[in-house]
């Protein structure tokens, strides 16, 4: 049975994490996550407007994704960008966060020396697909790989589960329809494009992080999937 936190097979020595994107489906769950590891010394989180959320371990610091400062030391980063083209209002302010954002964070934490990097990336990211969402997030793990952090993970899932209600977004059309579709067809529906719960992938990216070698592995939603 798949554990309700963080694998806890790894050093028990203390972990100082950068979090960037605490405030969306994934983020916050990454975020509740690493708060409640007791491996987890401090978490930086980055974003762009006030977390709104108080830790004894957590600094928030609100940013300028275009021009980062320089960051406190970190161990390990976590990076959960990303936007849709609806809600940035066009293919330019898309790229500026699922792509420049993410890219300038991985290249900040590295700098920090972070040598382990998990990333929200998307399923069907492809720097050759003709759907632009695709190539850019494709281009980006292309672009994250260059960094040079030692060991780098890219999650892969499918359609999110999980309750928007806060996060200010808009409605997405016909997503509850999908899910409530998905829901009945999981059983012949294949792992890698059945809904995901956004904890599992949470979850998933910080045990695969952890337990990564050096190098950079691609998990897809199956593998994320914890029931």
């Amino acid at each position: 049975m798949a554990a309700d936190g963080p694998s806890r097979a790894i050093s028990s020595a203390a972990h100082r994490v950068l979090l960037a994107g605490a405030t969306g489906l994934i983020g916050r769950e990454l975020l509740q996550a690493l708060l409640a590891d007791p491996r987890v010394a401090v978490v930086n989180s980055l974003g762009r407007r006030p977390l709104g959320a108080l830790h004894p371990k957590l600094t928030h610091h609100v940013v300028d994704f275009a021009a980062l400062p320089v960051l406190p030391p970190v161990d390990e980063a976590y990076v959960a960008l990303g936007t849709t083209i609806k809600q940035a209002g066009s293919q330019a302010a898309f790229r500026a966060v699922d792509f420049d954002a993410v890219v300038n964070t991985a290249r900040a934490a590295h700098a920090a020396g972070a040598s382990r990097l998990g990333i929200v990336s998307a399923m069907g990211a492809d720097p050759a697909s003709r759907v632009f969402y695709n190539r850019v997030k494709g281009e980006m793990e292309q672009a994250v790989r260059a960094v040079g952090i030692t060991a780098t993970v890219f999650a892969r899932p499918s359609l999110l589960e999980g309750d928007r209600s806060t996060l200010q977004q808009p409605p997405r059309a016909g997503e509850r329809w999908l899910q409530a579709a998905m829901r009945v067809l999981r059983p012949v529906t294949p792992a890698n494009l059945r809904a995901i719960a956004a904890r599992d992938v949470a979850l998933g990216l910080i045990d695969a992080t952890r337990a990564q070698g050096p190098g950079v592995q691609v998990l897809l939603s199956g593998a994320l999937q914890r029931r």
